[in-house]
């Protein structure tokens, strides 16, 4: 399979701190959202307070989601400075151009993210 070109792989590089820049100013904006819940029964009803926490909770599973999302593209990046962008992390074989411009963070091919987790 063709690997991908130095041209594309800066391209990604461009998408991917894009991404991390996004990803950071999302994070920051929705801090307020995940702090602790004010429980003071004479200023918030309950109803109130349910939909307070379940807002927090959902947050804090987005944040979640969004230092996955980080570690993931901070990996694809020390693998572009590594010379080693484009080559799948469990077989060593080319990852498929489109399934790079798809995502550009993803460490595997096609073949072996098919396969059951290790």
């Amino acid at each position: 399979m063709d690997e991908i070109d130095g041209h594309d792989v800066e391209k990604l590089r461009g998408q991917l701190l894009r991404q991390r820049d996004e990803l950071r100013r999302e994070g920051k904006m929705a801090a307020e959202s995940r702090r602790p819940v004010e429980l003071d029964q004479t200023r918030v009803g309950r109803l109130t307070r349910m939909d307070a926490l379940q807002g927090q909770a959902m947050s804090i599973e987005a944040e979640r989601r969004r230092q996955v999302e980080m570690r993931r593209i901070e990996a694809a990046l020390v693998r572009i400075d590594d010379g080693e962008y484009g080559d799948c992390v469990r077989c060593g074989e080319s990852i498929e151009e489109g399934r790079l411009k798809a995502d550009p963070a993803t460490p595997l091919c096609l073949a072996c993210a098919r396969l059951p987790s290790a």
